[in-house]
């Protein structure tokens, strides 16, 4: 099968083997997949990732391992990403999120689905709702992490935030915060990257005129270590920083404002796959408007050159041929 694999450097092969199922794992056939800021940061070197990339997807579940799993067959998915080892107590207590051994899908010991097919567990998927279509479904994952958000921040006394970073993740938080009564101000670095957020009825501004320490809550989904600092820089003393970005650098950092001023800092990762799904099959969020491009596998690697620059928000990538032709079950 075809895929792009990262082994220092990002390369498309053509010659990669369809994986084997493991117990409890479902063979999927990639409809649609979305390259996001990690991928990106994955290239630079960020987490020493090598393997298929991608962890962003819609497929159709084409084979299983086990007979117990035979009503998953032909189904349209999306997957959760984290694979956990299933023994320790972070697992049985908290989920896979952050166990110790756990397996990341296109991001850490496990291949991602920028190929013709991937697997994952079965207890990782969830079918896509038949009112959602693929180029909207493609978005779950992130707008599962960006529902993160919104879930740790709903016990502490916040009515106004401020998220740094119009880009793709950065529009989905400051979109559902706002759909959860939140008076939400999305910040960029010039007046284009603010058009698309202004179309989605969002409050907007340019992060260099914001004032010092004049927000309780900021969200950072800038994917840089530049927008980080513009995040502590605008937060009240004693407010409430939420990290979203993940990226490869080594850029100092200043975090004396941290202590003199006992910032709060939230680390956010992954979200509800469950909730996601269903505020698709809502239509709350014009996600579509975001799609900069569409490219097959073969031009993976101009795809990737397209999502590297400045001001684009989401590249797609199917295969050669849209698995369109196939059976689909929507759940």
């Amino acid at each position: 099968m075809q895929a792009l694999t990262l082994d220092k450097l990002l390369s498309y092969r053509n010659d990669i083997s369809i994986p084997d199922l493991a117990a409890g794992e479902a063979l999927i056939e990639l409809r649609l997949a979305g390259i996001c800021a990690t991928d990106l940061e994955l290239v630079q070197g960020y987490a020493g990732f090598s393997g298929i990339l991608g962890h962003e997807f819609v497929g159709t579940v084409v084979a299983v391992a086990d007979d117990k799993h035979l009503d998953w067959l032909n189904r349209r998915v999306v997957g959760s990403i984290n694979i956990g080892c299933n023994a320790c107590e972070v697992c049985r207590s908290d989920g896979p999120e952050h166990c110790l051994n756990r397996k990341v899908l296109g991001i850490r010991g496990k291949d991602g689905v920028f190929a013709d097919y991937f697997s994952l567990p079965v207890t990782n998927l969830y079918a896509v709702p038949s009112a959602v279509p693929d180029q909207a479904a493609v978005f779950t994952e992130p707008l599962a992490a960006a529902l993160r958000v919104v879930k740790q921040i709903a016990s502490l006394p916040i009515s106004e935030v401020a998220v740094v970073g119009p880009g793709r993740l950065g529009m989905l938080i400051a979109k559902v915060l706002s759909l959860a009564g939140y008076r939400v101000t999305l910040l960029g670095r010039s007046t284009s990257s603010l058009a698309l957020p202004k179309q989605w009825q969002l409050a907007t501004g340019l992060t260099t005129e914001i004032p010092d320490n004049c927000f309780d809550c900021v969200v950072d989904a800038s994917g840089q270590a530049a927008g980080f600092a513009e995040a502590l820089r605008i937060v009240k003393p004693r407010g409430t920083l939420v990290l979203k970005s993940t990226f490869a650098a080594n850029a100092a950092l200043d975090l004396s404002k941290v202590v003199v001023y006992e910032i709060n800092i939230i680390g956010s990762r992954c979200g509800p796959f469950a909730d996601a799904l269903a505020l698709l099959a809502q239509n709350k969020l014009p996600v579509e408007t975001m799609i900069d491009g569409q490219y097959p596998l073969s031009d993976g690697l101009a795809a990737f050159a397209h999502a590297a620059q400045a001001g684009v928000r989401k590249i797609l990538l199917q295969p050669a041929k849209l698995p369109a032709d196939c059976p689909v079950e929507t759940g």
